[in-house]
């Protein structure tokens, strides 16, 4: 996938997650901190391929992690999953930081 697609995938992923939320309990937001924590958004676009790859999966466990909480079964390895793909794209740096901040 381009850069460019990725970026559009990451904006659908996001108006996903915005739309998610007006509708179901949200959990105030934790279950989005991961990604939120990352700061990078579609509007980042100077950002590297791989940073919006690790925004894409992280935002999509978060979108599993909401629907599996609210009578959705079956998500949870699913979100599980993402995890594990989402730790292989952080740096070293980054999964430091991620347990800095939980």
């Amino acid at each position: 996938m381009q850069k460019d697609e990725l970026i559009q995938f990451h904006m659908f992923l996001l108006q996903l997650k915005n739309h998610l939320e007006e509708m179901v309990d949200n959990n105030d937001g934790l279950v989005f901190q991961s990604y939120e924590k990352l700061y990078v958004t579609p509007y980042h676009i100077y950002k590297s391929k791989r940073e919006h790859e690790l925004a894409v999966f992280t935002l999509s466990r978060g979108i599993a992690n909401l629907l599996s909480h609210n009578n959705y079964p079956g998500l949870e390895k699913v979100s599980d999953r993402l995890g594990q793909i989402s730790e292989r794209f952080m740096t070293e740096k980054e999964k430091s930081f991620m347990l800095l901040l939980k």
